[in-house]
């Protein structure tokens, strides 16, 4: 995927999401300066992978395969500091697309 094309998406998902009256940590829109700046307090977002991740499942063709995907809050078991029994992601996808079958 293009990075325009990543751009896009997000652009499109951040619309969607404050349509629907959600509202997204700040990290969500951050910019590489944002993130540059940040020092370890910020730490668990990276040990954690919270965030935006946008997938096509490899097939290249988001639109009909794929899933964008914003996770908020995601424990770990090998980290006892960041110990959560639940994780809290939001899941977007288009009408029509298609996430294949896939397992965690």
């Amino acid at each position: 995927m293009k990075r325009s094309e990543i751009n896009m998406i997000l652009r499109d998902a951040i619309e969607f999401i404050r349509s629907n009256h959600w509202a997204l940590p700040p990290y969500a829109y951050w910019n590489m300066q944002d993130w540059e700046s940040k020092g370890e307090e910020y730490q668990e977002i990276f040990d954690t992978m919270l965030g935006w991740d946008i997938t096509d499942f490899g097939s290249g063709n988001y639109y009909d395969i794929g899933l964008l995907m914003f996770t908020i809050r995601n424990g770990s078991f090998d980290n006892v500091q960041y110990e959560k029994p639940y994780a809290e992601k939001l899941l977007i996808s288009k009408k029509g697309q298609v996430t294949p079958l896939h397992y965690h």
